[in-house]
């Protein structure tokens, strides 16, 4: 009867070899899988005074989770790659938290990025700031969405002025100053610029610069809202700013006044620069002229760098990081518990999940329009069939010849 057991189980055994082969090559294209290999254990019932009762041999699948796939190029932005350790953090449709290498992710109806399996990809949100995430926690994590984002807009808070203030100007009489706002006030030379307030509506403001002495000018930011209908002055109010500059009587570079300061009609602070202005014996001319914020925009595209961040590109060319992507990872990923789709779950053999930044310490890279290939080698797989096969119709021998000899045992009469 032992010879029937070993052989049953050995036939067991190789059947669970093929069942894992086939397993693989059903998956060979299946993006992010990893290859299960069968593990061959030695059974003993037995040992007394010295004799063993053998029992056959029993089997393990295991999924080499650790396995890299190759990494090929794909034209969706939001196809992930890991190259490297790590997995990607994903939850079901309840909600219930897995491990993936699947990440073959798309905007679905509602704009949240979903694989081919059906599981949402988990990030922080950062929109509004976040604190760091804890490091044996999945906590934190919410769904990835790439079209909720709506519009955004920036204020203004800085800028520059570069121009050249002619030296040979006449002093303008303090009297008729920009800065008394009244309608004799005279200038020597003006320009503008574009901001943007807290609500991203444009507003010109209009810079006046005028000679008051050897080496010594005004300048006046006045709101162009606030101008009266014909030369400008006088505004509906005061300048926003008035600031006195003093210029080097030596080589023309400006020695004092510099930055201008003024607060943008239901905007924020603007510290304009203006210490590349120069008063040499030329005519007024600007030769760099900028200031940051923007209108408000929607968004064009998303981009994810290698570290895990994902950020919304905008159509007036701003962008901002929205989530962060943390990559999850076990002691043992090996030993980590497969379910449909290519996902896992931990289980006291591989150690309990710990989250860290993609490209840090025990962690690999992002790459985006990129998918990891199945580790699925068709060439070992066709040779390893063909070994198991040739193993079951051995054990299968092994029972036959076991059959006859109980049958002669059988057969035997006292």
């Amino acid at each position: 009867m032992s010879i029937l057991n070993t052989s049953v189980s050995g036939m067991q055994a190789d059947s669970n070899w093929l069942s894992t082969i086939s397993q693989n090559v059903a998956n060979s294209n299946t993006a992010g899988y990893k290859n299960v290999e069968t593990d061959f254990s030695s059974l003993v019932d037995q040992i007394a005074d010295g004799d063993q009762s053998f029992g056959g041999v029993s089997t393990r699948a295991v999924s080499l989770n650790a396995l890299q796939g190759t990494v090929v190029s794909t034209s969706t932005a939001t196809n992930l790659a890991v190259q490297g350790s790590g997995f990607f953090v994903v939850s079901d449709s309840s909600g219930t938290l897995y491990l993936t290498r699947n990440g073959s992710f798309t905007p679905d109806a509602s704009g949240n990025l979903v694989n081919n399996a059906g599981y949402y990809l988990m990030a922080e949100n950062v929109q509004n700031g976040a604190p760091p995430l804890a490091a044996n926690s999945l906590t934190g994590l919410e769904k990835v969405n790439v079209v909720n984002a709506g519009q955004t807009a920036t204020p203004t808070t800085s800028g520059s002025l570069t121009a050249n203030l002619p030296s040979t100007a006449s002093p303008v009489a303090p009297a008729n100053l920009p800065s008394t706002n009244s309608a004799g006030s005279t200038y020597t030379a003006a320009t503008s610029l574009v901001v943007y307030d807290n609500l991203g509506a444009s507003h010109t403001i209009n810079f006046y610069f005028t000679n008051t002495g050897p080496n010594t000018w005004e300048v006046d930011a006045y709101d162009a809202a606030g101008a009266s209908a014909n030369a400008g002055f006088p505004y509906s109010s005061g300048p926003l700013a008035t600031q006195t500059l003093t210029f080097n009587p030596t080589n023309g570079t400006l020695s004092t006044g510099s930055p201008l300061s003024f607060t943008i009609p239901n905007g924020q602070t603007m510290n304009l620069d203006l210490s590349n202005m120069t008063q040499l014996a030329a005519g007024f001319n600007v030769t760099a002229a900028t200031a940051n914020g923007n209108a408000p925009s929607g968004i064009s595209g998303v981009s994810v760098s290698t570290s895990g961040s994902i950020m919304f590109n905008y159509a007036n060319g701003t962008s901002s990081v929205a989530y962060d992507i943390p990559l999850a990872n076990v002691v043992s990923p090996n030993n980590l518990a497969s379910v449909n789709g290519s996902a896992y779950l931990p289980t006291a053999s591989s150690g309990p999940v710990y989250l860290g930044t993609a490209g840090g310490a025990g962690f690999g890279k992002i790459e985006s329009s990129s998918l990891e290939s199945s580790t699925v080698d068709l060439a070992t797989e066709l040779t390893d069939m063909i070994q198991a096969q040739s193993a079951y119709e051995a054990n299968s021998k092994v029972f036959q010849t076991g059959a006859n000899i109980l049958d002669v045992l059988n057969g035997l009469k006292p």
